[in-house]
């Protein structure tokens, strides 16, 4: 947007604007401060978000610690007592709602994350404001519901720590706890955005996200434990950036029965890293013109 000149007498003025509307160029420009002057839209959007998920609902945000015991109990019965898959002396509940914490925050993020462009596309014909900030909402509006899913893991693992004959294994790599969720966060956003762009022209791969994160799922140790892989199997297990993540967090609870190396979560830090760059970079690329596509 070109400032205007007004003319006083024989000379000319530049007249102030408050704010000015550049299109995006190159692929590194995020627009990072233009995020931070509409942080106050972002908090709404969180709002939004964790309001109209449970809007109108009977068990309202009781579903956030429904959800994850159910999933938990089935587990237990199939996984655990029906096909007789072991959890390395962790209780079974204890093993298989740990990587549920983990694992529902990860893949809401993808899911829906992917839906920005098809889900919000009457807001963006309408009024501008950065894109980025809908998909940054849902990430943090998820970020909720784990800090309370997560509470509740720590409820069941204090009961069988104080109640039960399990031997606490906690120890000093929760620090890495804060770690754990930017990896998460970063690659949930990451491949959300990707296929979200992605989606604006090719609709049918929505279809694909919910089969393809139950694949994923599997690929993951979450109702087995990574020894139980065999070793030459175990190099696409652990090209899952989400297996370390998973790993270390049961290793932070359960110590000697888990599995946690420092390189594996290096390398899934930096995956995650890649993966929320070129996802912001097509994002920021398909924003300026999917208005005409979708």
């Amino acid at each position: 947007m070109h400032k205007k000149l007004m003319e006083v007498g024989s000379e000319t003025t530049p007249n102030k604007w408050d704010v000015e509307i550049f299109a995006k160029k190159g692929f590194i420009n995020f627009g990072l401060k233009e995020l931070l002057r509409y942080k106050d839209l972002l908090f709404l959007f969180i709002k939004r978000d964790f309001i109209s998920l449970y809007k109108q609902t009977i068990l309202g945000p009781l579903w956030v610690v429904i959800q994850p015991i159910l999933t938990t109990l089935t587990f237990t019965v199939i996984f655990g007592n029906i096909a007789k898959i072991g959890t390395n002396g962790i209780p079974q509940i204890l093993f298989y709602l740990s990587g549920i914490t983990i694992w529902s925050y990860f893949s809401d993020c993808v899911t829906k994350t992917s839906e920005t462009f098809s889900q919000n596309q009457n807001i963006f014909n309408k009024v501008y404001f950065p894109r980025l900030i809908v998909p940054l909402s849902i990430i943090f509006t998820n970020l909720i519901k784990f800090f309370f899913q997560f509470l509740i893991f720590i409820a069941v693992y204090l009961y069988y720590v104080f109640f039960t004959d399990f031997e606490a294994g906690l120890n000093s790599s929760i620090l890495l706890l804060p770690v754990l969720i930017f990896i998460m966060m970063a690659a949930g956003l990451g491949i959300g955005l990707i296929i979200s762009s992605l989606t604006v022209k090719y609709r049918d791969l929505k279809f694909l996200i919910q089969f393809g994160i139950q694949l994923a799922m599997y690929a993951t140790p979450i109702v087995y434990p990574l020894n139980m892989v065999p070793e030459k199997y175990k190099w696409i297990i652990m090209a899952n950036p989400m297996t370390s993540v998973i790993e270390t967090f049961k290793f932070t609870f359960f110590d000697q029965n888990a599995s946690f190396e420092l390189s594996g979560l290096i390398y899934s830090f930096v995956i995650s890293i890649l993966l929320l760059l070129a996802g912001m970079s097509v994002f920021n690329r398909v924003e300026r013109s999917f208005i005409d596509t979708i």
